[in-house]
């Protein structure tokens, strides 16, 4: 994963609407969710989901499917753990990141 990818990604998600979505994205996991159950369960007009999984599915986090007349939306977990990664890559200046059972971490 490149840097711009990072950085579009976490923009993305430098949104409260749009990080509340993605969280029930991943809260639900692969069944995935479609608009209507997601407006209803986030209490947001279909409209405004509309525009902030545009902008998600076009970060990348987030897939789309058809299912005959639905769209379902899911949490794309491979990129996310790509940006995870990418932001953890050098977190201890290449000592082992590794914490001890009981201990706190003492280099991120």
């Amino acid at each position: 994963m490149d840097e711009q990818d990072v950085i579009k990604a976490l923009a993305a998600l430098a949104q409260p609407v749009r990080l509340k979505v993605f969280r029930a994205l991943v809260v639900t996991g692969d069944a995935g969710l479609t608009p209507g159950t997601m407006a209803e369960g986030l209490g947001m007009p279909a409209n405004t989901l509309s525009f902030h999984l545009k902008e998600l599915v076009n970060a990348g986090l987030v897939t789309q499917e058809r299912a005959s007349r639905h769209l379902i939306y899911r949490a794309a977990y491979g990129r996310m753990n790509a940006v995870l990664g990418y932001l953890t890559e050098n977190c201890c200046q290449g000592s082992a990141c590794a914490v001890p059972a009981g201990a706190s971490p003492s280099c991120c």
